[in-house]
């Protein structure tokens, strides 16, 4: 259904950007009904020092990397530019670790002058969404959509101030775990996001294995616009 939604915008220059693991599956789907490039969008957190969990940035995968803080925790920290600059430092093996696995060797999609079509299998707080929405913002896209199954009305709020539109299937006023809303939300491995990578490259029709569907019975569309 959210494939369906994404067609009927007509929207120019389509590329596919996917935040694995989860939102791999769907973008699959979406890059073969729009017959659009597909890639992934490689967001690691930069922990706190004694606090890993929670982020004072982000480092967003590109060439080169987008570094994305978080000023009101940097500054709850104190953390001066040495001490970022050595919290990121330690962060980019995995990085470049992750970009390997998805990646390996093919160059990463360019999105300038592009519609950049953002997807995740679901959004509770859209914190990772809105890093990845401002690191993509840096190059030099048309415009950038959001495209959720679902998410709480007020991170679809709080999205749209990020990004030139959101579009969402559901959004439950009392939004429960994720996986409440899905049939089947087995946990994907990075097999499983490879195989379908390798099946939906190039906006061709793919289906994962473990292709998850939203439990939700016609969903009432809900899309938010970013107003001027």
């Amino acid at each position: 259904m959210l494939a369906k939604e994404l067609a009927g915008l007509s929207l120019p220059a389509p590329v596919i950007l996917a935040l694995p693991r989860g939102g791999v599956p769907v973008a699959v789907e979406i890059a073969a009904k729009l017959n659009a490039p597909l890639d992934v969008v490689i967001v690691c957190k930069v922990g706190a020092p004694g606090n890993p969990e929670l982020a004072v940035a982000a480092i967003v995968d590109g060439n080169p990397p987008d570094v994305v803080l978080n000023r009101e925790i940097v500054e709850a920290y104190n953390l001066d530019d040495a001490a970022l600059a050595t919290l990121i430092k330690d962060e980019r093996p995995e990085l470049e670790r992750r970009r390997t696995l998805y990646r390996g060797s093919r160059s990463l999609l360019s999105i300038a002058g592009k519609t950049v079509i953002l997807v995740d299998d679901g959004a509770a707080t859209g914190t990772t969404m809105k890093v990845a929405i401002r690191a993509l913002k840096r190059r030099s896209p048309m415009a950038i959509v959001v495209a959720l199954p679902i998410a709480p009305p007020e991170t679809v709020a709080e999205l749209s101030q990020e990004a030139d539109r959101v579009v969402c299937l559901a959004q439950p006023p009392r939004f429960r775990a994720l996986s409440y809303y899905y049939r089947n939300f087995e946990q994907l491995d990075d097999a499983d996001v490879l195989a379908a990578l390798s099946r939906g490259q190039g906006g061709r029709d793919a289906a994962t294995g473990k292709r998850r569907k939203a439990a939700m019975g016609n969903p009432n569309t809900a899309e938010a616009e970013k107003k001027p």
